[in-house]
């Protein structure tokens, strides 16, 4: 494990640089963020998304060679130092050690390519031919768009990509694009842009190379991007979220000036669907959703299903190819803000201003659980489809969910969901006689069949079987806006652009049980209905609640 980069500012007071899990530490790798120098003064008005790309090897057609020289390598760093200075004074850039290179004047550069020549004002000759493999974190603050190296100690980004007339708010990648363009932005102003990171990185300019644009000027949509989506199994086919709770669907190989000329929304409380009157426009199509801003929105990993949530506190669950609603519900309290997907598609993350981590079923269609563990706004969550729960025999098995949170309460959070072993709420025993439910009874809301395509009132806090959570960190000073479970790694941004990777615990690092730290499930207050769940794994026990670290 590498140890923090030295450029590294130094942890604010009271935060720790490692937290405890029962599998061990994670520590803290690299911080990341974005030169001070080149922020606009509107930076305050928008909040820092992150997206993490994967940038496969680039086909080499037959016949051409790649030589390695230092020479080369040289070329692109000098370009790069050109890039940044005068906002960093003297400061120097080192790009060895990164996505698998080594260091700077090795016959292995990460910049070695077939350059053919020296590099021009902005660098993109030198670059022309550089394949940009590897891991990077795109995120956004104030005007620009900002690629890091997922696995440099470099604090500060390898590119800047400034916006002149609106900032960025949301982006989405597309590991699986076929024509080359495959990184989606969306824009305070409603533009929106798909362009190839790979052809970003190999232009050190601070502008956008080959880009498409679409909804130019608002021409279809005046109001705020809230997110963007690639449509899963589709060939270049991705929606784009709005402010006033309207959601279009692009084909990025069609002309995006086109005028699609929709219908008036007739009921505005309404969910209805829009097609444009022409093949040849674009969007194709607008979905009305609600009447507040959609916050958020993801399709399942078959993209099957699309769920968005929204200011007036609903998850909306959409059959996407039939164009239906399929299920849906409202937020115990205020708005949600943010939503993910098992790796398996059978439930739904919610986070939103009632402080809770909701886990929806797609199954049963109803909320199933509550984590209780942030103390302000939960602004976002994620699965980690990397982890599963050790078996005694050493093999894993992934019956147990982990899942991770990030909340304005500047913490991150980590959760383990068994829905096996959870304890439902009790059921209402009248004096006299045996138990029995009935419609005002606390656990109605398990027994009552959920029809398909309506939305759920919020249930009783009495209803719902409640989570703690595993562990507690305060990651950052700053409100936090955003996770992302990498395989070797938790990676979370506050809201002001401020990125921490935390290296998962390495062979060999497994912490024991800090007797401080861990909360028996008898310490857990007797009011809530359902402890956290005890996991019991092909006979072994995994213990939840024997071994949450809190507040390491």
């Amino acid at each position: 494990m590498a140890s923090p980069s030295s450029s590294m500012s130094p942890a604010a007071p009271g935060l720790k640089t490692y937290f405890k899990s029962p599998e061990g530490r994670y520590k803290l790798q690299y911080e990341k963020t974005h030169p001070a120098g080149l922020l606009h003064y509107s930076h305050g008005k928008s909040v820092s998304q992150l997206t993490v790309a994967y940038l496969k090897e680039k086909a080499v057609s037959q016949g051409q060679s790649a030589p390695s020289t230092p020479s080369s390598s040289n070329v692109v760093k000098s370009a790069a130092t050109r890039l940044f200075v005068g906002v960093n004074g003297s400061r120097t850039f080192s790009f060895g050690g990164t996505n698998g290179a080594s260091k700077a004047g090795s016959g292995n550069s990460r910049f070695a390519g077939n350059f053919g020549g020296s590099a021009g004002p902005s660098g993109s000759s030198a670059a022309a031919n550089f394949d940009c493999k590897g891991s990077y974190l795109i995120f956004n603050a104030g005007d620009a768009l900002f690629i890091s190296d997922l696995n440099s100690q470099d604090k500060d980004p390898i590119k800047a990509i400034h916006f002149s007339n609106s900032n960025p708010l949301c982006h989405a990648f597309d590991s699986v694009a076929k024509d080359g363009h495959d990184l989606l932005i969306g824009l305070q102003s409603g533009d929106i842009y798909t362009v190839s990171l790979r052809q970003q990185l190999q232009d050190l300019s601070k502008r956008l190379v080959g880009a498409q644009h679409y909804n130019k000027d608002g021409t279809t949509n005046n109001s705020r991007c809230t997110c963007v989506a690639w449509i899963p199994n589709t060939d270049g086919t991705f929606v784009v979220s709005h402010a006033d709770g309207n959601l279009y669907v692009y084909e990025k190989h069609k002309d995006g000036t086109a005028d699609p000329s929709f219908p008036a929304i007739k009921d505005p409380t309404q969910f209805s669907v829009a097609h444009a009157r022409s093949s040849k426009c674009n969007p194709i199509i607008r979905w009305h959703v609600c009447q507040g801003s959609i916050n958020n929105i993801s399709f399942s990993t078959d993209g099957i299903y699309l769920a968005t949530v929204g200011r007036d506190g609903y998850l909306r669950v959409f059959d996407y190819s039939k164009e239906q609603l399929f299920c849906g519900g409202k937020s115990y309290y205020g708005a949600l803000l943010c939503c993910a997907w098992s790796p398996d598609d059978k439930y739904i993350l919610i986070g939103g201003e009632d402080d809770l981590v909701q886990v929806w079923s797609m199954e049963d269609r109803k909320i199933v659980a509550w984590g209780e563990g942030h103390n302000s706004w939960v602004s976002g969550v994620a699965f980690d489809s990397y982890w599963s729960a050790p078996n005694s025999d050493g093999t894993t098995d992934n019956a147990i969910y982990r899942f991770g949170s990030v909340g304005q309460d500047t913490q991150l959070l980590l959760w383990d969901l068994e829905m096996d072993e959870i304890a439902l709420p009790l059921r209402f025993n009248p004096p006299g006689g045996s138990p029995t439910l009935s419609s005002g009874s606390h656990s109605a809301h398990w027994d009552a069949i959920c029809p398909l395509g309506t939305l759920q009132p919020p249930p009783s806090m009495r209803d719902v079987p409640k989570l703690s959570p595993l562990v507690v960190h305060r990651a950052h000073s700053e409100p936090l806006s955003g996770v992302v479970l990498t395989k070797e790694s938790v990676v979370t941004i506050s809201r002001e652009g401020h990125i921490k990777i935390w290296a998962r615990p390495g062979e060999g690092d497994i912490s024991q049980p800090n007797p401080d730290a861990v909360v028996s499930s008898s310490a857990i207050s007797k009011d809530r209905m359902a402890m956290a769940p005890t996991t019991k794994v092909n006979g072994s026990t995994y213990k939840q609640t024997a071994s949450i670290f809190l507040r390491n």
